[in-house]
């Protein structure tokens, strides 16, 4: 049997603030998320990214979204080619998470990871906690992003991995 407990929300809330940009990427701040780097080769070139902004969307077909900043450096590739890798990392991958959320060049990314080509072309970061190979199905644009719809078709699964989250602007380890 639950308690339950009466109260006033006005007594437990602060005020409201209005929502800014700023204001809303300091309360995303304490939404933590696996941390993905998101791969892509292809006629438009290879590229990849560091992201947090990827989620199941649904298990029949299994499909996952996944968000680029259209102004980012690797956006081209990701816009023109058809498939992508979502490798999720763990604590040896840190640096390298770093490396792809920043300002380094496209070679300086790849040469500081051990990525392969799968049978079906997907660049997956070996020793990734686990990595997904992926059609691109759908592309929404919303605001400075564009979404993308991507249908699995490749699952490396490396269960035991200790994986990473991003919060409150920093990598953390998730001890399982």
């Amino acid at each position: 049997m639950s308690a339950r407990i009466d109260m006033d929300i006005n007594s437990v809330m602060e005020t409201p603030q209005a929502v800014t940009k700023t204001s809303f990427r300091d309360a995303m701040s304490s939404f933590a998320g696996a941390v993905n780097i998101v791969t892509t080769d292809g006629a438009h070139g290879r590229a990849g990214f560091t992201a947090t902004a990827v989620c199941a969307v649904t298990d029949s077909p299994p499909t996952l979204l996944v968000c680029i900043n259209r102004e980012s450096s690797a956006a081209p590739a990701f816009l023109g080619n058809n498939t992508l890798c979502v490798n999720t990392v763990g604590p040896a991958h840190h640096e390298l998470a770093m490396l792809f959320g920043g300002k380094t060049s496209t070679e300086e990314r790849f040469a500081a990871g051990d990525f392969v080509s799968s049978a079906a072309g997907y660049l997956v970061l070996t020793e990734a906690v686990v990595s997904f190979g992926c059609l691109i199905t759908k592309r929404q644009r919303m605001g400075t992003h564009d979404v993308m719809f991507c249908e699995v078709t490749e699952i490396v699964d490396r269960f035991g991995s200790q994986v990473s989250v991003w919060c409150r602007r920093k990598l953390h380890e998730l001890t399982l």
